[in-house]
């Protein structure tokens, strides 16, 4: 028997990759098939089943298209209304890998056909679990996002408080937990950085398996819930219909094209111009119009966060060699409608005669000198960030919502814009700037910079006394 956790950083997803005897199954794909079938046909094993634990909201998944390039049965638990040829499970059903069987355990609560699926050995010992967005390391899944209009938030959380109580937590302490995500995930509220544990360390460490009512859990689950990104549920469906030929994707969205080719798709389609090199090296010279998301930090996330329409017309500036990178992680999320990008890069256009535009990006020495009573400050991180600690005179304003605050802002007046490394307010700043803002300064290293300067900072405590 041989389990493979194959962990996706810049998403925080688990997929598994199950051996026994010749046979193979794949639990919770990413969209690219390719890293499952090159594992299986170097081990020179069939991949007999594809298993998803429930209808994935923060990425497209592959089970489709691996299914149709392998011949493998797709099986989801019950109450998954496919649109596609699938298993739906019952409840206790049990699947043959090998000399392994995986049980079916329906634990509603994520959402309706959430299920977690219970790996039982060549010796018939039940010998670890994959939860999904069931159970986490440290957490469990945030139940707001069911695509079913006829549940509450309040309803799955307590459909959660039994799956927990009565599926799950009963199975012996050294089962194995191996969930769909980690850290960084907004599936969740509290996830560990760790990706596995044992289920009695999580009955003694995880605040959802504690001893507490059911009304108090639902409080606590459903209270604090950051908003799900716009692309979640657009997900959700994909994942539920069934998204488009990978390879086709690929096939358009790699296209080689010259400056002027560039220009002119830029022109005709109304492409956004999707620059994903680092911050400090955008800046310093880009295609006008340009936003930048760059692949160095949750591009995919902030892709989805920030550009509401899954197929918007994309045109890729990006570094030699990330190109194929850049479209994979966007159609991770089912932004497929990529045109090409622009051959050579920057130095490309710079070298055909066509204008570049810049960002002004100070260093946090130079901020704190030039910060006063006037000034304005644009804090984009999160609430709970910036609540911590902040500069005296900054609004906060978090990038996930710049679409709603853009409008706020005077274009005749000078903006300081930082978040907490500079990820993210080169982000905003492009935006800014690309929306007719064209007096904004980022900060360099962001609050964590600036924290380290002279500059009036205070918190949420203080300014309330």
């Amino acid at each position: 028997m041989k389990i493979e956790q194959i962990y996706t950083g810049c998403l925080a997803e688990a997929a598994y990759y199950i051996e026994s005897d010749g046979e193979c199954a794949i639990i919770d794909p990413l969209r690219e098939t390719l890293p499952y079938i090159s594992r299986a046909e170097k081990n020179n094993v069939k991949i007999k089943y594809i298993f998803e634990t429930h209808f994935h909201a923060d990425f497209v998944s592959g089970h489709l298209e691996l299914s149709q390039k392998t011949g493998a049965q797709i099986v989801y638990g019950p109450n998954a209304n496919c649109h596609f040829d699938c298993i739906s499970a019952k409840d206790g059903e049990e699947f043959a890998i090998g000399k392994i069987k995986l049980r079916v355990l329906h634990t509603p609560g994520h959402t309706p056909e959430s299920s977690t699926y219970l790996l039982i050995d060549e010796n018939g010992k039940e010998h670890c679990i994959f939860t999904g967005d069931t159970l986490f390391i440290g957490d469990v899944g945030r139940p707001d996002l069911a695509i079913a209009a006829d549940v509450t938030k309040e309803d799955l959380a307590g459909m959660l408080f039994d799956s927990l109580r009565n599926k799950i937590m009963p199975l012996p302490n050294e089962v194995i937990v191996y969930p769909a995500h980690g850290a960084g995930s907004a599936c969740g509220k509290n996830m560990s950085k760790e990706t596995f544990d044992t289920l009695g360390h999580q009955k003694q460490v995880n605040y959802a398996l504690q001893n507490t009512s059911k009304e108090e859990f639902v409080k606590q689950l459903t209270e604090g819930i950051a908003p799900a990104p716009q692309y979640f549920s657009k997900n959700a469906m994909m994942n539920k219909q069934g998204a488009g030929k990978l390879d086709e994707v690929y096939s358009h969205g790699l296209r080689k094209l010259s400056p002027v080719e560039f220009e002119t798709a830029a022109e005709k389609t109304s492409a956004l111009i999707l620059d994903t090199r680092d911050a400090q090296i955008f800046c310093k010279g880009f295609v006008p119009g340009s936003v930048n998301i760059g692949l160095n930090g949750l591009f995919a996330v902030w892709v989805g966060t920030l550009i509401t329409d899954l197929n918007q017309a994309i045109l890729l500036v990006c570094d030699d060699g990330k190109e194929e990178e850049c479209v994979m992680r966007l159609a991770r999320v089912g932004y497929d409608n990529t045109l090409g990008y622009l051959n050579g890069g920057i130095e490309a256009w710079k070298k055909s005669g066509r204008p570049t535009e810049t960002i002004s990006s100070v260093s946090a020495d130079e901020f704190c000198s030039q910060c006063n009573n006037e000034t304005n400050v644009i804090d984009v991180r999160r609430v709970n960030e910036f609540e911590n600690e902040h500069v005296v005179e900054a609004e906060n304003k978090p990038l996930d919502s710049i679409n709603d605050w853009t409008n706020e802002l005077l274009k005749d007046k000078k903006y300081f814009v930082h978040c907490a490394g500079g990820y993210r307010s080169m982000v905003a700043a492009s935006i800014l700037k690309a929306r007719g803002f064209h007096n904004i300064t980022e900060v360099a290293g962001g609050y964590g910079a600036i924290a380290k300067t002279s500059i009036p900072k205070t918190n949420l405590i203080t300014e309330i006394k």
